[in-house]
């Protein structure tokens, strides 16, 4: 499956992922290093891309499915720094432990919950048509076509701070990931009675 998120390619966009594609940077004074980090953040997620275009055609049950796309989801993505940021000023409170169990369930519930958006591309595939830098971390365009379907746009923001290229969101059709994520924990943290604990046994659910 190409990698391609729906998110609509703007001209500049797509002349700066052809660019990056065929190396033209690679030559231009003082670009080496962005260079680097750009083309480094395309190929995480061109590989995350490729993963997941191939479950989506394997013809695999749907807990099959979700299975796979937790394994590319831990692969691919800053699991801690998204799992984290979701449980927001609670994660200071918590205990290693408590942070680890949470950080576990977190993985499995968004999977699950982002596996069933992928699985509507089946019959489909995802192409990558571009990355932009921006401040610290890199944006790469994808686009998600399916027969008799719109184009849909998917952008991944990949950070390279750890050392290796990691998407920590994703905006799927204008919808930001790392943002609803954040209500949606926090609400059913509330919903807990702000039990870490509880939070992390009904994500389990989930």
């Amino acid at each position: 499956m190409p990698n391609d998120l729906t998110f609509p390619a703007i001209d500049r966009r797509m002349v700066m992922g052809g660019m990056l594609a065929g190396g033209a940077l690679v030559a231009l004074p003082g670009m080496s290093f962005a260079q680097g980090g750009a083309d480094a953040a395309r190929a995480a997620v061109e590989q995350a891309v490729a993963a997941v275009n191939r479950t989506i055609a394997s013809g695999k049950s749907e807990q099959a499915m979700y299975g796979d796309f937790e394994r590319i989801f831990a692969q691919y993505a800053d699991v801690p720094t998204i799992a984290r940021s979701t449980l927001g000023v609670a994660a200071r409170q918590a205990t290693a432990s408590q942070l680890q169990a949470y950080t576990q369930a977190y993985q499995g519930y968004v999977s699950r919950k982002y596996g069933r958006r992928f699985r509507e591309f089946v019959g489909g595939q995802i192409d990558v048509t571009g990355v932009n830098p921006i401040k610290s971390y890199y944006e790469v365009v994808s686009v998600a076509r399916t027969r008799g379907n719109s184009p849909a746009d998917v952008r991944w923001h990949v950070s390279t701070n750890s050392g290796s290229p990691r998407f920590f969101n994703i905006i799927i059709q204008g919808v930001n990931m790392l943002a609803s994520e954040r209500t949606e924990v926090q609400a059913i943290l509330d919903q807990q009675g702000g039990s870490i604990d509880r939070l992390t046994e009904a994500l389990r659910r989930a």
